[in-house]
């Protein structure tokens, strides 16, 4: 029985003419240490009363995190002039499929490994069917993101691999669903989201223009307090009003809308001073 081993591109850590690149390596070692402290942290014992359950709520985190992250790399490459980073791009995704599956298997942990718990789980579960459902969506799209299924597809593979924006926006509701009362994570990765869709919906004389950029910073960061405020006020018995109005204190602490605000504003200034010197 023979073996076939991967081509020299399988690896990450190579480009497509099979040489080591150290763009990739960083870029995929920063992208897997933090799974790996996590795994050491649970190992460890470090991470509560239920470890599991905490682990496996940080693993899907980084999942969208990633996930976001693949998504931003179309605007790096016009902001930053920077057509290489868009060979990162497929790898992005599937170290972001991959801290999903994580997600799943620490949850796995959590419940005891008990494969018909968890299935039960899932299917009455409104909250972990969506997150199923999300995993499920990303394997399909990480099943069919090589060449040779991009050429079999043909044009059907740009509408199917769209799906991801679709994908992200129900895995951040998942996140909403998950942390319930404490949503300031999924706040965050909401205005990014939102961010990263704007941007996509600007001219293309704005979408490296610093004015355009700061306005949308600001429209992202609004959008997020709004949905920060419309969770609060929907789901719990705090204080949504006042949880709203602590956007506008300095002294309540940097809340996410506002990370996100100061986010999108050093990519406008960003942009504009890389414009300037050009």
């Amino acid at each position: 029985m023979s073996i076939t081993l991967p081509t020299p591109f399988a690896w990450p850590w190579r480009d497509r003419a099979g040489r080591f690149s150290w763009l990739r390596a960083c870029v995929l070692a920063a992208a897997l240490s933090p799974g790996l402290v996590l795994l050491a942290l649970l190992a460890a014992g470090e991470l509560g009363a239920e470890p599991w359950k905490a682990a496996a709520r940080e693993a899907g985190t980084h999942a969208m995190r990633l996930l976001l992250v693949s998504l931003a790399v179309t605007p790096l490459r016009y902001l930053a002039d920077w057509p290489k980073v868009v060979t990162l791009r497929r790898m992005l995704g599937l170290v972001a499929l991959g801290y999903a599956l994580l997600h799943l298997a620490l949850y796995t942990g959590h419940m005891a490994w008990d494969l018909a718990d968890v299935a039960s789980e899932i299917v009455l579960r409104f909250y972990l069917t969506l997150g199923f459902g999300v995993l499920l969506g990303l394997a399909v799209l990480g099943w069919t993101s090589t060449d040779g299924w991009q050429r079999r597809l043909g044009r059907r593979w740009k509408r199917l691999h769209k799906g991801v924006y679709l994908l992200a926006a129900l895995g951040i509701f998942h996140a909403f669903l998950q942390a319930k009362s404490r949503a300031d994570s999924a706040v965050v990765l909401a205005g990014v989201f939102l961010w990263l869709m704007g941007w996509r919906l600007l001219p293309g004389w704005a979408r490296a223009h610093g004015l355009a950029l700061a306005g949308l910073a600001v429209v992202a960061a609004l959008a997020a307090a709004g949905l920060e405020w419309g969770w609060y006020a929907a789901t719990t018995n705090l204080p949504a009003a006042r949880i709203l109005a602590a956007n506008l204190d300095p002294g309540a602490g940097l809340r996410p809308a506002q990370g996100v605000l100061v986010a999108g504003l050093v990519v406008a200034v960003l942009t504009a001073a890389r414009r300037r010197l050009a």
